[in-house]
């Protein structure tokens, strides 16, 4: 709304235990809600399995800009600084922690089902989660540098270079829509071809 507020529906897992006002921002697990306040802190509600309890790193949640989220189960939020915090299910892109000396730097972060993809300032790619949902880019990781964009499936992940040129990496079997893999390599055909 206008004023920052927010409105929201009556569900036994989702009722909000304080009053939604001065809201930048709102990501939502399958079962979660963050919202990022106006002072750049961040309010949580919902199942705390699923993203709804962030105690464990409310001291951590601040100046924070941006928030994306897996659907099952796991919030990132961004911070000024360009650190990142993860909270919510540990298998799905909740623990950070085997790549938290390389979230660095992060300007944005793309959330699968089960697995994050964060961009940082030189243009490469750290991502974390589960590898079923993408977390896995060891295949074309040399290859992650100049990245401006990534757009997300499922359970993959597109990574646009500056060149143009487009890399994707994940899970093709639980990748459906108009199936990823596929489309990446019809568009890289095709780039190629308008190259020559």
């Amino acid at each position: 709304m206008a004023d920052g507020s927010a409105v929201v529906w009556p569900d036994k897992y989702l009722e909000v235990p304080y009053p939604l006002k001065g809201i930048r921002q709102i990501q939502s697990t399958a079962d979660a809600f963050a919202a990022i306040l106006g002072d750049g802190s961040v309010v949580t509600w919902g199942d705390a399995e699923d993203g709804g309890d962030s105690s464990a790193v409310r001291d951590q949640l601040h100046s924070v800009r941006q928030i994306q989220a897996t659907m099952y189960g796991a919030f990132a939020a961004i911070r000024e600084d360009g650190s990142v915090v993860t909270w919510g299910d540990a298998e799905f892109g909740g623990d950070s922690s085997a790549v938290r000396d390389q979230l660095k730097g992060v300007t944005k972060i793309k959330g699968t089902l089960g697995a994050f993809a964060a961009i940082l300032e030189d243009g490469s790619v750290v991502s974390w989660g589960h590898k079923l949902y993408g977390s896995d880019s060891a295949a074309v990781q040399d290859q992650l540098k100049g990245v401006q964009d990534i757009q997300v499936t499922g359970a993959g992940f597109a990574a646009i270079r500056e060149d143009g040129s487009v890399l994707c990496w994940g899970n093709r079997l639980r990748s459906n829509a108009n199936d990823l893999f596929d489309s990446c390599m019809h568009l890289r055909a095709a780039m190629t071809r308008h190259a020559q």
